[in-house]
């Protein structure tokens, strides 16, 4: 098959031939239509997260069917249709699976950082971590939620908002741009401060309530704010733009150094400062329920396979918008 793997050196991608994986018993083989491109993508790929297993085959925002099934599958079948996310696997005993906080798993691995993901023709997946979808699910649009939107879920949930709140969001991608669909539906007013005349735009097309720069501060102050992008220093800025007894939710796994704050003008009047680790299985349940529910559509840019590394190229300059999605 087709499969596009890391190289030794940051930043390498390189188009090869592999083998089809073998499903583990538990395990079903899914021949892979679309793979959405997340940032998380290429941290892996720049080595900004330490290298897991070398040569892996990036993504994790998978829509596929299912080709192949291992003699322990229980519930899925050839010809069902199947998202796979970053979760991949888990303990499944240690005391935050067993407390509802799987994310917190620390054996879990993950799709396209410790086991192959979905830059190739095809991909395997644990039958328990699979997401069953409709087969009249449209690919292109489900794959953004698959991530971008389940992550952006956890962290409007992480970030407190109240009802008919002011939102900060802070880095407009993907995940920001579906997020503020989701908190918009919900009564919220959004403002939103990203880099990139793309990403402002966006924003104005989806009612943002104001729309700066990354720096700028709010008219209002804002009953809670995400910080999807991986920058450290917008934290003390989101915090600042935060009003008393606020939450700053930090939604990235990766992000540079966060500069030092003052507790009086960053953290007093109890701001609360979170962050967000993975998801959990019940985390995507919901949220793809909830999106189905509301319909909400990620403003997407599609891609051939052989065109995988001009999309991470697109999506490292900030030249593109909304979501990207790899097409098979």
């Amino acid at each position: 098959m087709r499969a596009w793997k890391t190289g030794a050196a940051p930043g390498q991608l390189e188009l090869t031939d592999a083998p089809v994986p073998e499903p583990a018993p538990d395990e079903v083989l899914v021949g892979v239509e679309v793979c959405g491109v997340c940032r998380t993508d290429l941290h892996v790929i720049d080595q900004e997260l330490p290298v897991h297993r070398p040569g892996v085959i990036p993504g994790h925002q998978v829509v596929g069917t299912v080709e192949a099934v291992g003699p322990a599958v229980l519930r899925l079948r050839p010809g069902d249709r199947v998202g796979i996310a970053w979760l991949r696997r888990t303990c499944g005993v240690c005391p935050w699976c067993r407390t509802g906080r799987e994310n917190l798993c620390p054996a879990s691995a993950f799709t396209g950082w410790d086991a192959d993901g979905g830059y190739a023709e095809y991909i395997t997946v644990p039958e328990a971590f699979a997401y069953r979808l409709s087969a009249a699910a449209d690919a292109v649009r489900t794959a953004p939620m698959l991530c971008a939107g389940i992550i952006g879920y956890r962290a409007l949930t992480r970030a407190a908002l109240p009802p008919g709140g002011r939102l900060g969001i802070y880095g407009f991608g993907s995940s920001g741009h579906i997020t503020a669909q989701l908190a918009a539906s919900a009564g919220a007013e959004i403002h939103v401060m990203t880099r990139g005349e793309g990403n402002r735009q966006l924003a104005r097309d989806l009612g943002a309530a104001f729309v700066g720069d990354a720096y700028d501060m709010p008219p209002e102050p804002l009953d809670s704010a995400i910080v999807f992008a991986p920058a450290g220093e917008i934290v003390p800025a989101a915090l600042r733009a935060t009003t008393r007894g606020g939450t700053v939710a930090l939604a990235g796994i990766h992000m540079t150094d966060v500069p030092a704050m003052t507790y009086e003008e960053h953290l007093f009047y109890e701001r609360d400062l979170r962050t967000v680790t993975a998801n959990t299985r019940a985390d995507g349940i919901e949220f793809l329920r909830l999106a189905e529910r509301l319909d909400l559509a990620a403003e997407t840019t599609t891609y051939g396979f052989e065109q995988a590394a001009a999309a991470l190229a697109d999506l490292r300059s900030g030249r593109a918008s909304g979501s990207l999605v790899i097409t098979l």
